[in-house]
């Protein structure tokens, strides 16, 4: 978590806490998985998907292990949640925060279809000095590409 905003470390029972939280409600999530090892997938991260059905666009969050970074995984995981969320869930927009120092991910973000929206000035923490958060939306009417989930050429 460091570099991410957190001040203060956090116990293994408090952020368990946290998970349980966030996995009631109507949270959509994923677990991501590595595929490349040629042997069993591995586990690498989770994406989830915070809807507001009356709006229908939905909050982005995804979080990958450190051994996992750097390869593409990120990307690839984003352009399926969103493809999920425009051909399944039928959100019209999804958003995210990242802070601005995260030129990984915001590269992975824009890599997948998200677009700079905002800025909120100083909102956050990047190993322990105040920096800018960005905020990233992508529409489901600026998507373009194919569907790997429903491919409307074929009959369902």
């Amino acid at each position: 978590m460091i570099g991410y905003g957190r001040q203060a470390p956090e116990s293994l029972d408090a952020r368990t806490e946290g998970m349980r939280r966030q996995q009631g409600g109507d949270n959509i999530r994923f677990t991501l998985y590595d595929l490349t090892t040629g042997g069993e997938p591995t586990p690498a991260g989770v994406a989830t998907l915070l809807p507001d059905h009356s709006v229908r666009c939905a909050e982005y969050v995804v979080m990958l292990g450190n051994e996992f970074r750097g390869h593409g995984l990120g990307t690839a995981a984003t352009r399926l949640v969103l493809d999920y969320a425009w051909h399944v869930t039928n959100l019209r927009m999804v958003w995210l925060s990242v802070l601005a120092p995260n030129a990984a991910a915001l590269r992975a973000y824009e890599n997948a279809g998200f677009q700079p929206a905002g800025r909120l000035r100083q909102a956050g923490y990047w190993r322990g000095k105040p920096c800018d958060e960005i905020i990233m939306d992508a529409l489901a009417s600026d998507f373009t590409g194919l569907s790997v989930i429903s491919d409307p050429a074929q009959p369902s």
